[in-house]
């Protein structure tokens, strides 16, 4: 019987070409690597003896390799028979709408979507309550409703100090360290934990033998073992701990100072050349010394429009209106300690002023600082037969484009550039991997969508100037392009494989934003200190002995009860669902007078669809927005005044975090299907029967193919 395991020829590329590159990787260079986490302090580990205990363990792999190929077919002997696939592929497309890829199908626009659609399955897909993308993907993953895989948002609330939080990960420092002089050396490194509860799908796969290649998949970070490879997506941090912060460099006089997402810094300019330095991470051994930089020299052509731009060890032509390669950047700590990232470069302009953008700093997916990718290799792997690509889990600079750092023009570029890497990766994987599964979240449509809905006819009005403008079309080439991708993965596909085209959520308008916890306190709900009249971030004027419920992330609503938050007030029981009842109803109510429309369409009580060890950290209320409205971008954080809805201003001008009920995703399939609308939650389950996996019990989505559903004939082998 033949093992899931990718014994082909090609397969085995994936297992000689990293034991070739943990050889390659063991020559010693006495330099330590850092190992930083969202926000996190530093450890220091021995990139010699990581490597080497790498080394050994690969060794044992495939010593043993026989004896689990054994096992596994043992295993797999009562399964096999009840398969309906040698492999599954699945492809994500963040945030396509069923709404318009329907429209364009029916223009034909979208031939290999069609041809899904004609001859296998095309449905809208249930997303989760909110529809938001680490929810609805950590529905995916596991199979279970919020309240099992602890995933409800964005963000979270820290129990104690009411502060947002990241709510995928959750960073732990050292707790001890030793002092050396003008030095502080952690005793151990900090723990980086995933927050995401439960199993993913391809975890039990891996436990019946059948190898998976899991690529960019959110709220995946950091990597679990499992019996095949990964790269994780969504909530991988940059360089700098932070999900992504760009740096705009300039000799404009302008106030320094941070931007939302990055920060800004005044060059001045000697005659054709510039010298200033680029912002790191923190200094991992002086923790009062700020962060590390990389000192650079910009000379200057104005004749030519051209730069050179020289760095430690490294000296690349920077031409106006275009990006640079991937430049390594070494930000050198003392003791022997580096801490590496990848960026790239965008010459604005040179003059009559000199502007520079620079991305994100990249964590290096060649030399990583911490791991990216299961296993710890893998990250390195691609880097060396792939090349260079961004590891940021939120890679698209979203934020350069809304604070106008970039224009839209430079925002798509980087968006190709990047989706260009994943597909490279992606088409490698399916290569690889004949039997088994190949899973690959792509984000770029849900990109621009953020950012280009304002264009469209549908969000502006049809007599519109943004609507006839040169991007217009950008979400519907961007959606050709996926078309285009699937059409090359379908003739790859061999008799057997099953494809599934899949959202985690559907798109609409976000022209106004509402902010909660100014409609909270205008009635009652949320106090502010005595002589306060308007909140700071982070709630640093709320008077919590006075406050019966408060906001976090993009449509959460708490209770402040008793015994769950640290000044809680409200008890459990009659008294909590009074106040909910009070909430909904007022909320239900909302009307934004100036547009005269309902701003909301639906407030979830999430004790009626959250259940589970985890239900009681999820909010107790989720806002379902009306079309065109969505949290207000202060309110997300803990900020806000007396104004509760005002004009969305940005150029994030789409959004999915808007009632759940309008939101779905779309699922297309070369195999038919036994629901007219199949949930988010139906896919773990489903692959599991596909390959004759017993569906746990916890599971509650439910297997989409019928006995006799056959595969429609989309491949070409």
């Amino acid at each position: 019987m033949k093992s899931d395991y990718p014994t082909n020829g090609r397969g085995l590329c994936y297992i000689v070409g990293t034991v070739a590159f943990l050889f390659l990787m063991l020559v010693p260079n006495g330099v330590a690597h850092a190992y930083i986490g969202p926000g996190a302090g530093f450890a220091l580990f021995s990139s010699f003896l990581i490597f080497f205990v790498a080394f050994l363990l690969g060794i044992m792999v495939l010593a043993t390799l026989p004896i689990r190929i054994l096992v596994r077919v043992i295993r797999r002997r009562n399964s096999s028979n009840k398969r309906k696939c040698a492999r599954t592929v699945i492809i994500g497309l963040d945030g396509m709408s069923p709404v318009l890829a329907e429209s364009m199908m029916k223009d034909g626009l979208l031939p290999n979507l069609s041809r899904l659609a004609e001859t296998g399955t095309f449905r809208q897909l249930r997303s989760t309550i909110p529809s938001a993308s680490p929810v609805a993907w950590s529905t995916f993953q596991t199979g279970t409703n919020p309240g099992k895989h602890n995933i409800f948002d964005f963000l979270t609330r820290n129990k104690q100090t009411y502060m947002p939080e990241l709510s995928s990960a959750q960073v732990r420092p050292s707790r001890r360290t030793l002092r050396l002089g003008k030095y502080r050396i952690p005793l151990g490194k900090p723990t980086v934990s995933l927050l995401r509860k439960s199993e993913p799908f391809w975890k039990i796969l891996g436990d019946h033998g059948i190898f998976s290649v899991v690529l960019r998949v959110p709220i995946t970070f950091p990597p679990e073992k499992f019996r095949g490879l990964l790269l994780s997506g969504m909530s991988v941090p940059d360089l700098r701990g932070s999900q992504g912060s760009f740096t705009y460099f300039t000799t404009e006089t302008a106030v320094e100072g941070q931007h939302t997402g990055g920060m800004q810094i005044t060059m001045e300019r000697q005659g054709n050349e510039i010298t200033s330095a680029i912002p790191g991470p923190p200094h991992p051994l002086k923790p009062d010394a700020g962060v590390l930089e990389v000192p650079f020299t910009l000379t200057l052509n104005d004749s030519s429009n051209e730069a050179t731009l020289k760095l430690p060890g490294e000296k690349l032509k920077l031409k106006t209106k275009n990006y640079s390669r991937w430049v390594r950047l070494n930000f050198r700590a003392g003791l022997g300690v580096n801490v590496q990232g990848i960026c790239r470069f965008y010459l604005k302009e040179i003059s009559p002023h000199t502007k520079l953008y620079v991305t994100p700093i990249n964590i290096d997916p060649d030399k990583p600082a911490l791991s990216l990718s299961h296993p710890f290799v893998y990250a390195s792997y691609l880097a060396k037969t792939c090349g260079p690509y961004s590891t940021l889990g939120l890679a698209e600079d979203t934020w350069a484009l809304n604070e106008k750092i970039i224009d839209e023009d430079t925002f798509l570029k980087q968006v190709h550039l990047i989706h260009d890497e994943r597909e490279k990766i992606f088409f490698d994987a399916l290569s690889k991997t004949d039997r088994g599964m190949v899973a690959s979240v792509f984000d770029a449509t849900d990109r621009v969508q953020h950012m280009f809905w304002r264009f469209t006819p549908e969000a502006r009005g049809i007599h519109d100037p943004q609507a006839n403008s040169k991007h217009a079309n950008v979400i519907e080439e961007m959606y050709k392009r996926m078309d285009e991708m699937v059409g090359r993965t379908m003739a790859k596909l061999g008799k057997n494989d099953i494809l599934i085209v899949m959202s985690d959520h559907g798109f609409g308008s976000f022209r106004r934003c509402v902010n909660l916890n100014a409609w909270l306190k205008e009635h009652g709900f949320l106090t502010l200190k005595d002589g306060k009249t308007e909140c700071d971030d982070y709630f640093q004027d709320v008077d919590w002995s006075r406050t019966k419920a408060y906001a976090v992330g993009l449509g959460g609503i708490f209770i402040n009860q008793v015994e769950r938050e640290a000044q809680g007030i409200v008890h459990k029981g009659e008294e909590k669902q009074a106040v909910k009842k009070a909430i909904m109803d007022g909320l239900d109510e909302l009307r934004d007078v100036e547009m005269g429309k309902s701003a909301v369409n639906c407030v979830y009580d999430t004790a009626e669809y959250y259940s589970g060890p985890y239900a009681d950290n999820a909010p107790d209320l989720v806002v379902g927005f009306a079309d065109g409205y969505r949290a207000s971008w202060d309110s997300v954080t803990g900020k806000f005044g007396s104004t509760i809805i005002e004009d969305n201003e940005k150029a994030w001008s789409g959004d999915h975090c808007i009632d759940p009920s309008i939101m779905h995703g779309v699922f297309f399939c070369n195999r038919s299907v036994n629901r007219e609308l199949p949930g988010i939650i139906d896919i773990a389950p489903t692959v599991l029967d596909a390959f004759g996996v017993p569906i746990p019990r916890y599971m509650e989505g439910e297997a989409l193919f019928s006995e006799s559903s056959e595969p429609a004939p989309t491949g070409s082998r």
